[in-house]
């Protein structure tokens, strides 16, 4: 690879760190021919892109990007593969379900919302996080509840007033 291809190549991989929030280092080596086919279709699935990158190339375009990786330019050593999704939890998920018949990818890392993750034991709280609908829908849902409560409240006792009302006037009548 000549000087100006890995400079277009940082380039590019600048930009896309740049356009992205939900970042996924991971260790796919060792996957077959086979598996690593399954893996992508796996991740295309779940709309999650899949790329086997340079680790010195990935390095230098952390280097350049405007965002804070922390110690995540650390964890670039052997086989990486960067995941890449609008949802938070999408690689994460397809690494445990994928690791339910593998004990391959390991997750290295993850930069999620400006949050840095390391190690393959983080991921369970990966899988856990919960995607930005995920949660507009839990606050709405709180939102409504106490109006939902108070309509509730006043259609029966709606129904309670009016059948007293009715009850007196017939006594009375």
């Amino acid at each position: 690879m000549t000087r100006e291809e890995k400079a277009q190549v940082i380039e590019d991989l600048t930009a896309q760190l740049a356009e992205n929030n939900n970042i996924y280092l991971a260790d796919i080596s060792g996957l077959d021919a086979e598996s690593t086919s399954n893996l992508r279709r796996a991740c295309f699935k779940a709309g999650v892109k899949l790329a086997v990158i340079k680790n010195t190339l990935l390095a230098k375009a952390m280097e350049a990007s405007d965002k804070d990786f922390g110690e995540l330019p650390e964890v670039l050593k052997g086989n990486s593969a960067m995941m890449i999704a609008e949802t938070g939890n999408a690689p994460a998920k397809v690494i445990k379900d994928f690791r339910k018949k593998s004990e391959r990818p390991v997750l290295k890392g993850a930069f999620i919302e400006e949050a840095i993750y390391l190690g393959d034991d983080q991921l369970e709280a990966l899988v856990n996080i919960k995607s930005r609908e995920e949660l507009i829908g839990d606050i709405i849902a709180l939102l409504q509840s106490p109006a939902k409560n108070v309509v509730s409240a006043l259609q029966s006792g709606g129904g309670k007033l009016s059948g007293i009302l009715k009850t007196l006037s017939e006594k009375q009548g």
